[in-house]
């Protein structure tokens, strides 16, 4: 008997070989590896997918409206993955004489539509009727032997929800981008590249929408009043913030020069639950607090982690650890690092772990499978050590903070300080990713008087909303049902990539925010979450056998027409629109000859870009970019050009070159680094303008400009 097992990727497909059959050997076809085994009467072949193998596309690709589309190999689409046609004909190879199947890719929507298009596809579909499928949640030796001795039915459901998925995400996105296009070609006889997509838009709509509240939002001054005592105190008006200045003068004269007498002195204890254990979401936040990883970043480095087998599946929901995954076993091979091993052995028996709410039928929460790793990249080591510390303190003790709150009086004018601190640590002995309050709790009474050094109000102005980052982004699309907890990451580098967002803080740029008022004038579909939200639920729906695949993608049709309906009816406003925004995102600054814009231009000619005076050919004024430039918001400190950011290392210099204004390496010194005491240096990224550590790679420490610590 032959049997093909399929795999994901080329790392899995080593790693369930070894732990399937230690004896199997490996060998290549072309530049293919793959692994074999034979022996108690069979022959098992072990192949692997790179990711997708298959991809969409239309049908006849001459149609105004791509809605009849099909499944081909994606090296066929896409000739930068020329590569997948080695790995496809690997499988199309030894599935000619099998006589079993194992689906073996990763159990999830995505991986399951993956390893079904490779037997359908790829080995015919009689291939599907002698298929079974693996489930497993780690790359350990046990997991998958367990997941191969008791194989299951493959979900068609899953398979069809994902396809679906697919199928909605191309007829959204291809057929709205190629109308706009069109839009903008019918308007100007100008090509601009756009972009438009189901869960895309909405989100972008969400970003403008608070672009647009910060920016409209007035300051109000209001004012805090507060008592600096002796020895060293600080207590608050307990009004709060106060919005009248009259009131602020009464309270300074009739409280000056007075002492403070302590009404009360009450401290509450109050018991903090451990951390719940990680799903995808949590983890991305919490990278991203800790070390200010992007979700993107995370996610990959946390999918190496999982298919190294150091750490479970991440692409979960679950906030819940079952105890089939054995704490003890685990926890007893974590022991074998002696780091962990100090804060393991405090734990006590038996083993609970406080579990959050969020649950996931296909995996667990994320967590460490005990395999130690022997070697890691600084960024990976990070990540692991914060999901085996998150493991272990879920299990731990609580912790009880203490908290004083004093009130006293200053000529019958309220004030009030408080101070906290842990008293008991718990679980946060074991999670050195959380800050352990430890202020000092002064020794007073009630009855006790207090001398006033001084009285103050602090003027402070009214805040607008914050703007989102990544990780913040991220839980506002979780909390609103949009996308997935695998697509949200992308969606948003998706965005930083058509030069719609920028920043670490995250702005909306000119071409983003004129793109979503454009599409909300003439076609709000777009842009409404809700729809987006539907049909994230009914995709939700087919997996549960509520609703039918065809049904929904139908239902996609009828609304895409409807949108397309919408941008023909106003075919050249919208072109003309959108292309006033994209001219308007290509101004860099002003001519310093004629007064007009600068914009950035590209030559066909040459297939490069440029810096040119929107006044041509009256204005000749241009400026060279050299290959892979960026244009900075800085504007340069002797001639007020703009400054870019190119080579590599990165450097900065002044758009004219005769002006001679250049920072070598981006080094413009802004501070000292918190964590290892070298300068901290204002760089330029992807994201735009940052600060890192000068001691890069070795210390990795940075922050965005706006939060850049003050240590001068």
């Amino acid at each position: 008997m032959h049997e093909v097992i399929i795999c994901e990727k080329p790392k899995s497909s080593e790693k369930i070989a070894r732990a399937l059959f230690p004896d199997a050997e490996r060998k290549k076809h072309g530049k293919v590896s793959y692994w074999e085994y034979e022996g108690d009467g069979k022959r098992v072949t072990v192949v692997s997918a790179v990711g997708h193998l298959y991809s969409l596309k239309p049908e006849n690709p001459r149609a105004e409206h791509f809605f009849d589309l099909e499944w081909v190999p994606i090296h066929e689409i896409d000739k930068k993955k020329a590569y997948v046609r080695d790995y496809l004909n690997v499988i199309k190879k030894f599935a000619s004489d099998a006589d079993r199947y194992i689906h073996a890719c990763d159990y999830d929507i995505e991986g399951t539509l993956i390893g079904f298009n490779a037997l359908k596809y790829g080995c015919g579909d009689e291939a599907l009727e002698r298929a079974r499928r693996m489930k497993f949640s780690t790359l350990t030796r046990d997991e998958i032997r367990e997941a191969y001795e008791n194989p299951i039915e493959i979900d068609y459901r899953q398979v069809d929800s994902g396809a679906a998925r697919h199928i909605l995400d191309f007829i959204f996105g291809v057929n709205i981008s190629r109308s706009l296009m069109k839009s903008v070609k019918e308007a100007t006889d100008r090509f601009i590249k756009l972009s438009a997509g189901r869960v895309q838009t909405p989100t972008l709509a969400i970003l403008v929408e608070r672009e647009k509240e910060i920016r409209e939002f007035e300051p109000v001054p209001y004012w805090i009043i507060k008592a600096f005592l002796e020895p060293d105190l600080v207590a608050e008006s307990s009004r709060g913030r106060i919005f009248q200045k009259e009131t602020v003068k009464e309270i300074l004269e009739k409280c000056r020069g007075a002492d403070a007498s302590v009404k009360s002195v009450r401290i509450k204890e109050t018991i903090r639950k451990p951390p719940v254990p990680f799903d995808l979401g949590t983890l991305q936040s919490e990278a991203y607090r800790a070390f200010g990883f992007s979700p993107k970043k995370t996610q990959t480095i946390a999918q190496n982690l999982y298919t190294e087998g150091y750490t479970s599946y991440p692409r979960t929901s679950s906030q819940k650890l079952p105890e089939s995954i054995g704490y003890d076993k685990i926890l007893g091979e974590l022991s074998k690092n002696s780091e962990f091993k100090k804060h393991i052995d405090k734990l006590k028996r038996p083993l609970k772990p406080h579990e959050g709410k969020k649950e996931d039928e296909a995996h667990p929460a994320i967590h460490p499978t005990g395999v130690i790793p022997t070697k890691l990249s600084k960024d990976d080591k990070r990540i692991y050590d914060l999901i085996v510390h998150r493991f272990i303190s879920v299990f731990g003790d609580d912790a009880i903070l203490e908290t004083m709150k004093t009130e006293l009086e200053i000529e019958d004018e309220k004030f009030t300080f408080s101070r906290r601190r842990v008293s008991r640590r718990g679980w946060m002995s074991s999670y050195p990713y959380t800050k352990i309050e430890d202020d000092v709790f002064p020794d007073l009474k009630e009855g006790d008087i207090i001398n006033v050094r001084e009285i103050v109000a602090e003027e402070k102005k009214t805040k607008p909303p914050a703007r989102y980052n990544e990780a913040s982004l991220i839980r506002e699309l979780e909390k609103r049902g949009l996308g997935t907890k695998s697509t949200r990451a992308d969606i948003i580098a998706k965005l930083y990539d058509r030069k719609y967002i920028e920043g670490r803080k995250i702005h909306v740029s000119p071409l983003g925010e004129n793109l979503i008022d454009t599409l909300t004038k003439y076609c709000e579909k777009i842009t409404n979450e809700e729809l987006t939200r539907q049909f994230e639920r009914e995709l939700e729906e087919i997996m549960r056998g509520g609703v039918t695949r065809d049904r929904v993608i139908e239902e996609a049709i009828e609304e895409v027409k409807s949108i397309l309906m919408d941008i023909d009816r106003n075919m050249k406003e919208i072109g003309r629109d959108l292309y006033r925004a994209y001219q308007d995102s290509r101004v860099v600054g002003e001519c310093p000859e004629c007064g007009k814009n600068l914009v950035i231009k590209y030559s066909p000619k040459n297939k490069s870009t440029f810096v040119g005076c929107s006044g041509y050919p009256d204005c000749r004024v241009v400026y060279s970019l050299p290959r892979g430039a960026s244009i900075l918001k800085t504007p340069c400190e002797k001639c007020g050009l703009p400054m870019i950011s190119f080579g590599k290392p990165r450097q900065r210099a002044c758009l004219n070159p005769k002006c001679g204004k250049k920072e070598i390496k981006g080094e413009e010194i802004v501070g000292k680094c918190p964590e290892c005491g070298s300068d901290l240096i204002k760089r330029s990224g992807r994201y735009g303008e940052f600060v890192g550590c000068k001691g890069f790679p070795k210390c990795r420490f940075t922050c965005s400009v706006d939060d850049c610590p003050d240590t001068d």
